[in-house]
This record gives C-alpha cells, sequence and structure tokens, in this order.
C-alpha cells in the first residue's frame, strides 16, 4: 500500500504574513503615480494622530560682488514651517479557503496586488490633496478661470515660475479635459515620444510639460473650474539636494497582519501604512485654474 504524500499544500504556505507584507512593500513605490516628482522620506517618528513639523527654506539670493579685503555679509537662512498630521490607511480582504486553495489564479498574489493599490490610491489621494490647496501660504498660482485649457493658458501657468530654463515638468488634469488638448495643434501625443515616458499614466506633452490625466483632480469651490497643479520634475542632478516639491513621510514598511477564523474557513488580511504628505517646496509647484 503506497504511503501518503508529504507534498501538501497548506494555507499557511500561501498566506506568510512576513512575505505577503515585503511583496506588497516593493509594489507600494510603483502605485504611487506621483512618485517620479516625490520624495520618500522613511524617517517620520510619530503615532497616527500626531501632528509633526517639517521644514520648507526661502532662497537666500544671488551671491553679490565683493571687493578685495572687504568682509562678505551674511544672511540668514530663512526657513518657514508647515504643520501635517501623521495619517493611519488600511485595508482588508477575506479569503476563503477554497478561493486561495481551488480557484483558478493567483488569488494571494491578487490579494498582494490590490492591498497595495488601495494604499498607493490613498496616499495619492492625500498628496493631490496638498497640491491643490488654493489656501496654502506661499502656492504659486494662475487663475485661467476665463477659458478652458489650452497651449496659452498652460504657457502662461509655467511663467509663473519664472525660469531661466524651461526644465521639465508633469501637469495633472481631469479625464475631461483631456479632449480639449488632444485637439491642440500644440500637442505632442506620448506615442510619438513613447520611448522617453516616466510618467503612468502620461498621454503627451504641451510646452515640455507632461500631462497625465486623473480623476483625482478636483475643482475650485464654485465647481466652475478645474484645479490642475503643474509640478517640477526632479531631473536635474545639480538640483539633488534641493527640497523636491513634494514629499511621502513613510513610518515604516506596510504592516501586514491576518486573522484565522476556523469555523467559516475564512482569514482575514489585512495592510495598513502610517505616513504624512506635505508640499516641501512651494517654488516648484504652480495650482493653475482652467474653466470646466
Amino acid at each position: 500500500m503506497a504511503g501518503k504524500s508529504n507534498n501538501i499544500t497548506k494555507l499557511a504556505n500561501l498566506i506568510d504574513p512576513e512575505v505577503m507584507a515585503d511583496m506588497i512593500s516593493a509594489k507600494l513605490s510603483k502605485k504611487i503615480r506621483v512618485a517620479p516628482f516625490a520624495k520618500v522620506d522613511t524617517t517620520l517618528e510619530g503615532a497616527e494622530g500626531d501632528t509633526i513639523t517639517v521644514p520648507k527654506y526661502a532662497y537666500i539670493g544671488d551671491a553679490e560682488d565683493v571687493a578685495e579685503g572687504v568682509e562678505c555679509g551674511t544672511t540668514t537662512l530663512q526657513a518657514s514651517t508647515e504643520k501635517v498630521t501623521v495619517k493611519k490607511a488600511m485595508k482588508a480582504v477575506t479569503l476563503t479557503d477554497e478561493a486561495v486553495l481551488s480557484a483558478h489564479g493567483d488569488t494571494v498574489g491578487e490579494a498582494n496586488n490590490q492591498l497595495a493599490l488601495s494604499i498607493g490610491s490613498k496616499i495619492d489621494n492625500d498628496c493631490v490633496t496638498a497640491l491643490t490647496d488654493e489656501s496654502a501660504e506661499g502656492r504659486l498660482k494662475y487663475d485661467g478661470s476665463a477659458s478652458k485649457i489650452g497651449y496659452e493658458g498652460i504657457v502662461d501657468a509655467l511663467d509663473v515660475f519664472e525660469e531661466e530654463v524651461n526644465g521639465e515638468k508633469a501637469m495633472f488634469i481631469h479625464p475631461k479635459q483631456t479632449t480639449t488638448l488632444r485637439k491642440d495643434p500644440n500637442f505632442i501625443s506620448a506615442d510619438k515620444y513613447n520611448q522617453d515616458v516616466i510618467l503612468k499614466g502620461e498621454i503627451g506633452m504641451i510646452a515640455n510639460t507632461r500631462i497625465v490625466p486623473s480623476r483625482k483632480v478636483i475643482t475650485d469651490e464654485t465647481d466652475a473650474s478645474y484645479l490642475n497643479p503643474i509640478i517640477k520634475l526632479e531631473t536635474e542632478e545639480e538640483t539633488e539636494d534641493e527640497l523636491p516639491a513634494l514629499t511621502i513621510y513613510l513610518k515604516r514598511d506596510v504592516n501586514l497582519e491576518t486573522e484565522r477564523h476556523t469555523l467559516s474557513r475564512t482569514t482575514d488580511i489585512s495592510v495598513d501604512e502610517i505616513y504624512a504628505v506635505s508640499v516641501s517646496n512651494d517654488s516648484k509647484v504652480v495650482l493653475a485654474k482652467f474653466k470646466k
């Protein structure tokens, strides 16, 4: 009589909290759409609900001529601060034994992907909220609410940066603004330069600005205009030590816990991330307003 096989697939082998947490943490940065222009800081100290103070620095001004033998004057480095609240984002799913052991496809892998997407999307929401805060002090703004989005309006908004060199930027628009831009003769579709696409969802460029549609783009208080943030991308080596437009502070890697329910033969999988979001460099963000 043949002996029983020891190669039995056990639920514990498939739902390993430590392995799943590592997988979700690795996926998270790819699920955060603003990652290309945001700095991810993992040094956050604070618990959920805490208010923390983050720094912002003002430019000290251009260097000045100094005659031989004359002492150079000094300038105080001006630092402003912003208070942000530490948040905890959390999501959970329940998997039945049948779904894990008998279903077609990789149920556990899909749960990993969905949980990472859920946390990443929540952090994205808070990033957009920070970028579109009209009441924020020091925020650069352009009011183009008299007309719909287009080349001339975007150029005027870009000039608010007062750049000497037109560096790369990203602009988030509502999907309902997409048709208007696609019909603009100055719009360059991404399929004409798809080897250089650097932002997920990027559909094209206008005035050296990468256009990314997102349903997370909101309207102003009157609901008559879209609020379209334009953000400088961190692509220049000489600016690598500057504060980026946006900083995402993470407490730690994703925390994942499981709970077994024996009577229903189900397993709960919950994840959470403790984080805070801050516009850390106002000079790298212009909040443009265009008519709906």
